[in-house]
C-alpha cells in the first residue's frame, strides 16, 4: 500500500457509511499532521456521530481547518452543518479554532 493510498484509505470507509469506533484512531493522527483529507473525514465522523458522539462544535473545527487548505466538500459540509447549530455553538466553534490557531 503507497503512503497516498494509507493517507486516503480511510475515506472509502466512511463512503460505506460505517460506523467504525476504530476509524478515529486512523484517522486522528493523519488529520493533527494537517492532512486536509484527513481533517474532513475528522468533521464528517463527528458531524454524524461515526463511533463517536455526535459534536457539532468539534466537526465544525475540523470542517474548518479541511477548508483553508480549499477542501470544497468540506467548505460545504461545514456551512450545512452550520445551519442547525445555534449562534452560542459556532461562537463556541469559531473560539476554539482561534486557539488552536495559536498554538
Amino acid at each position: 500500500m503507497s503512503e497516498e493510498e494509507y493517507e486516503t484509505g480511510f475515506l472509502n470507509d466512511l463512503v460505506l457509511l460505517r460506523n467504525d469506533p476504530e476509524l478515529i484512531f486512523r484517522v486522528l493522527p493523519l488529520a493533527e499532521a494537517g492532512n486536509p483529507h484527513a481533517q474532513y473525514a475528522m468533521g464528517l465522523i463527528y458531524a454524524e456521530g461515526r463511533g463517536v458522539e455526535q459534536d457539532s462544535i468539534k466537526a465544525y473545527v475540523w470542517l474548518s481547518r479541511a477548508a483553508r487548505s480549499g477542501d470544497q466538500e468540506a467548505i460545504l459540509l461545514r456551512d450545512m452543518l452550520m445551519n442547525q447549530m445555534s449562534r452560542e455553538e459556532i461562537a463556541l466553534a469559531q473560539r476554539e479554532l482561534s486557539k488552536q490557531a495559536i498554538q
